[in-house]
């Protein structure tokens, strides 16, 4: 069991605490107070930072509500059909309000859409290149620095040769080549030891993508046969886009979450 699933245990088991979402609906209510009050006093670079990311909360909020609402002002005034023809000019005239609720519609769906790619983690921290390149000097004196080392986790693919070493510059060494990743969906609330098939994507750069770097936020691609995933056709899946969650190098295993 999870080291931290012992509250929950116990409120299985016993309950809440008699007062326990009183203390919370009011700790909720301070937590605006709170807020505020430390935005007001954080001076300098703190400052900035709170005010720089109050002020994006509040865009997100306003930039929701504006797609969300309707325009008002154009509006038919009556439904009944007119005596006599109406000119060209006011042909279209009725149809004002539909289009702006159509093109709400179409704003919404498109920003679905692009939710539905939405991954677990969003930012993650660059990796500078000493970091994930150590330098291996070569030739008779030492004196060559055109190799590098990759010190990060890699995936090679199940027909991989390396080229010979004397003419290899980036080398990715055997014990820190992965081939499975521990995978959880997030509908299904379980984890799966899948088989990756390539590196779709490492956030730091096309480099380390090309050479099958995965550090924390890569998007991997995962062989999800065993799963029974099936398409709305009822073909099955074989294939799924995966992010790695964790740091693999310091964990000794890649841990994803699945986009569903």
């Amino acid at each position: 069991m999870p080291q931290g699933d012992y509250i929950e245990l116990h409120r299985k088991r016993h309950g809440y605490r008699h007062d326990f979402f009183d203390r919370k609906r009011k700790k909720e209510a301070r937590q605006v107070h709170e807020r505020s009050a430390k935005a007001q006093k954080a001076l300098g670079i703190k400052g900035k930072m709170i005010a720089k990311k109050n002020y994006a909360e509040k865009a997100l909020m306003k930039k929701t509500l504006a797609m969300h609402e309707e325009s008002s002002t154009r509006r038919k005034v009556d439904d009944e059909v007119q005596d006599g023809a109406i000119p060209a000019y006011l042909m279209d005239r009725e149809n004002t309000t539909r289009a702006k609720v159509l093109s709400n519609t179409i704003k919404q769906k498109r920003k679905e859409k692009a939710g539905k790619w939405e991954v677990p983690i969003p930012k993650v921290r660059p990796v500078a290149e000493d970091e994930m390149f150590k330098v291996i000097r070569s030739g008779k004196r030492k004196t060559k620095q055109w190799k590098r080392m990759v010190t990060k986790c890699t995936f090679v693919g199940p027909g991989f040769t390396r080229k010979p070493p004397k003419y290899e510059r980036f080398i990715r060494p055997s014990g820190l080549r992965f081939t499975k990743a521990h995978v959880t969906h997030p509908e299904l609330k379980c984890t799966f030891n899948l088989d990756i098939i390539g590196v779709k994507k490492n956030p730091n750069g096309p480099m380390y993508t090309s050479l099958g770097v995965m550090t924390k936020g890569t998007i991997i691609e995962v062989n999800v046969s065993e799963l029974g995933l099936v398409t709305p056709a009822g073909k099955v899946v074989w294939g799924k886009y995966a992010q790695v969650t964790n740091n693999p190098e310091n964990d000794g295993c890649i841990n994803a979450v699945l986009l569903v």
